[in-house]
């Protein structure tokens, strides 16, 4: 059976082997790789768990998305840094392939699978090149695995390959959906109302139906203007967690020119921005 004896089990799962940080049994003589979440950005955010990963790790793997965003490089380099000893590990760097975001409509998953399978191909040759059998490996994701990131797929479909064999286990890290409501001293959903996480690219096809408490994230087109006309106050977060994070709220009809000129100018300062935001309507608009 495809990937059957790769991933990690649960303690209880299988007898034998040694227990890992996250507290899985893992079978000797296999490469294991850790999926590390590392929250937005503040080092201070890493859990415990997450730190005692990064300890019992011997080769980090990190993919390059050049110039532009070096400082996204720096950041998980200064991460590392503070929490273990120099000269402790490996660090391990790959360029990132490029996606093709000009492709929309029906050519958009085609490209987005296209992406992914490049990535693939990095990750097999990485762990196959430089994780040797008895080693731990790590890729270090940027708030939490389980959340818009390709990471746990690539690796499903790198086993399904069968070029190489390891098992993986998942440290949960510290969400920029978390982070934002955090910074704005607001909850993520109202009583007994429901809250829906999605993207930009949704958004634009028409607000929820029956929700009025919305996460949106990977919108480069600031979606949340065409809902101006709108009782919605909007909870607006870029860089999370970095010395670079900016702040804003409101109505958006008042806030959105705001955030507009701010994303503007930090990505004009920057070369690139991560944002997300919270939108959350009035029922009566519904």
């Amino acid at each position: 059976m495809p990937g059957s004896g790769r991933r990690a089990y649960g303690a209880r799962d299988r007898p034998g082997g040694a227990p890992t940080v996250s507290g899985v049994r893992q079978t000797l003589g296999v490469r294991k790789i850790h999926v590390i979440g590392i929250g937005a950005g503040d080092p201070d955010q890493l859990t415990l768990q997450a730190v005692r990963a990064l300890r019992s790790t011997d080769v980090f793997f990190l993919l390059d998305k050049g110039e532009v965003k070096s400082d996204l490089t720096q950041l998980r380099r200064d991460l590392l840094d503070t929490h273990i000893p120099e000269g402790t590990y490996r660090l391990v760097e790959a360029r990132d392939p490029e996606r093709d975001r000009s492709a929309g409509g029906a050519a958009y998953s085609p490209a987005v699978d296209d992406w992914r399978s490049a990535r693939a191909d990095i990750y097999e040759r990485l762990i196959v090149e430089e994780l040797g059998e008895e080693e731990s490996g790590a890729f270090l994701v940027w708030g939490d695995p389980a959340l818009y990131d390709s990471t746990l797929g690539i690796l499903e479909e790198v086993l399904l390959r069968g070029t190489v064999a390891f098992e993986y286990d998942v440290v949960p890290g510290i969400s920029s959906v978390s982070a934002l409501v955090a910074r704005h001293r607001t909850g993520l959903n109202r009583v007994a109302r429901p809250v829906q996480i999605t993207t930009g690219r949704r958004l634009a096809e028409g607000f929820p139906q029956g929700v009025d408490d919305v996460v949106v994230m990977l919108d480069a087109r600031q979606t949340f203007r065409q809902y101006a006309d709108q009782d919605i106050d909007i909870y607006w977060g870029a860089y999370l967690g970095t010395p670079d994070e900016i702040l804003a709220s409101g109505p958006i009809a008042e806030a959105a020119p705001r955030i507009e000129r701010l994303r503007a100018e930090a990505r004009e300062r920057k070369g690139w921005i991560m944002d997300t935001y919270l939108l959350r309507r009035n029922p009566k608009d519904r």
